[in-house]
């Protein structure tokens, strides 16, 4: 199986006045094609600072970060944006849509920066508003959405690029706990039938329950990196799958 992410010996030191603080502390893992892991840890262990390396946001102050075999921690702001639009999709806590603009092309946002739109591309958008229970809500604007339908929008609109890497930061923190199970349900289908590899930063043991690996850190460094004790399988029948 192949490597999807390498980081060694990664540290991220920030400097405020004459204290230098270590927000991750020689942080060293692997995560390869198809897995699901979930990171987690307490405010100030270091989480989201790994979350923005990863998803070339920001760049380690020492060590290597590896995405595909690229030595990203060495690529300057232009490469790494060139990276994010090519190789990384993002889910966030707060959705990020535009408000002005329809399910349609919200989700199309990715390939617009891309400067084209295939047949291929058009194919992959319509199968996948199936897969995701958006069907017939393509002219509606997010206001007309649902907490819910508009994360399935924001996770379209993540993978339309077919990316090596599915980032998904507090994904349900917006979410109420049913729609939350929804929403996971989702993700863990991309997982689960596409073979799409997820990283998601959660606080919250259940939703960390789904992925089928959980990194715990504490103050910056890794603390465990075990199987999950509680994964979740998909449902049987979920928006995820497609039909024969």
């Amino acid at each position: 199986m192949q490597d999807i992410i390498i980081l060694k010996d990664v540290y991220k030191i920030y400097t405020m006045g004459e204290v230098e603080v270590a927000a991750l502390n020689g942080v060293s893992l692997t995560i390869r094609k198809g897995e699901f892991v979930a990171i987690m840890g307490a405010s100030g262990s270091g989480k989201s600072t790994l979350m923005n390396i990863l998803g070339c946001l920001d760049s380690p102050t020492k060590g290597k970060y590896c995405l595909e075999g690229l030595e990203v921690s060495r690529f300057s702001k232009n490469e790494l944006a060139e990276i994010r639009n090519k190789k990384l999709g993002f889910v966030f806590q707060s959705f990020n849509l535009l408000s002005r603009t329809t399910v349609i092309e919200n989700i199309e946002l990715p390939l617009i920066y891309r400067k084209r739109i295939s047949k291929r591309d058009t194919d992959n958008i319509h199968q996948m508003i199936r897969i995701l229970g958006l069907d017939g809500l393509q002219k509606h604007y997010p206001n007309q959405l649902s907490g819910g339908q508009q994360q399935r929008v924001a996770i379209a609109r993540a993978i339309v690029n077919d990316p090596a890497l599915l980032l998904a930061d507090e994904p349900t923190g917006n979410l109420d706990s049913a729609t939350s199970k929804d929403v996971m349900n989702v993700l863990s289908g991309l997982n689960h039938n596409r073979g799409i590899t997820i990283v998601l930063v959660t606080h919250e043991t259940d939703i960390a329950g789904y992925a089928r690996r959980v990194i715990v850190l504490k103050d910056g460094k890794v603390l465990s990196d075990t199987p999950s004790q509680t994964f979740t399988t998909p449902l049987p029948q979920t928006p995820c799958e497609t039909t024969p």
